[in-house]
């Protein structure tokens, strides 16, 4: 059944994005009163498509299921790049239950980050995990923000990891072993160059623990699909 994610209900009505109301009419093609799932504020409802030669809108049928989220929150900071490299990460990370991507500017990025395009860019990026959100069947979306610098990130509050893969480092299943009880996991990824010298003691006195992935090396767009699924692995999710 298909799921969508509304931007508001009056009454026992639900009010969609128009992108919405177009995969349903001319991309699902439904019939009138055809079932759908409608997500609203973390809440699973059974609706159905009324209308459907007009101008279409939802109705609720009843209320299915509350929002479930992960006791443990998960967070990817991951550089700017290239548009089907991140584009790919969106929605994979999404499919894995990210709960929020922080993108930030490195120095070693080969795409940089240009404010007067960004509020485009981020109306797309959005709507990139909205749709994986969908069709994973996820009860919310997850963030995304765009960080100027580096140093916002000293705010973050929980586990904070970074993988280097040069230095001397546990693994990153001994660092879980070691914080299980942790409620938020901070994970930091680095563009196809690697962290600069800089960049790795700046990290490492926001308090940033290193953690290797294994004799591999992996590409930037594998490691957040790579690091999501270990986390789901040791929290069973």
């Amino acid at each position: 059944m298909q799921r969508y994610f509304a931007k508001d209900k009056v009454e026992n009505t639900f009010i969609l994005e128009p992108l919405d109301y177009h995969h349903i009419k001319h991309v699902m093609r439904m019939q009138e009163n055809e079932e759908i799932e409608i997500v609203f504020e973390g809440i699973l409802y059974l609706a159905c498509v009324k209308n459907i030669i007009g101008d279409v809108f939802i109705e609720l049928l009843k209320e299915i299921d509350k929002e479930q989220q992960s006791e443990v929150q998960k967070t990817i900071c991951i550089p700017y790049l290239k548009e089907q490299k991140l584009d790919f990460i969106l929605q994979k990370a999404t499919e894995l239950g990210v709960d929020e991507i922080l993108l930030v500017p490195l120095e070693r990025s080969i795409i940089k980050a240009k404010e007067e395009k960004e509020e485009r860019k981020l109306e797309r990026w959005m709507r990139i995990v909205k749709e994986a959100s969908e069709q994973s069947k996820r009860l919310y979306i997850p963030k995304i923000v765009p960080l100027k610098e580096v140093n916002a990130l000293q705010k973050l509050e929980g586990l904070k990891l970074i993988c280097i893969a040069q230095r001397e480092c546990k693994s990153i299943k001994k660092v879980m072993k070691m914080n299980h009880e942790c409620a938020k996991i901070n994970i930091v990824i680095g563009p196809e160059g690697g962290f600069s010298p800089r960049e790795e003691e700046i990290f490492l006195q926001m308090g940033f623990i290193p953690v290797h992935l294994g004799k591999r090396v992996l590409r930037t767009e594998t490691v957040p699909l790579y690091l999501l699924s270990i986390l789901n692995y040791e929290l069973m999710e």
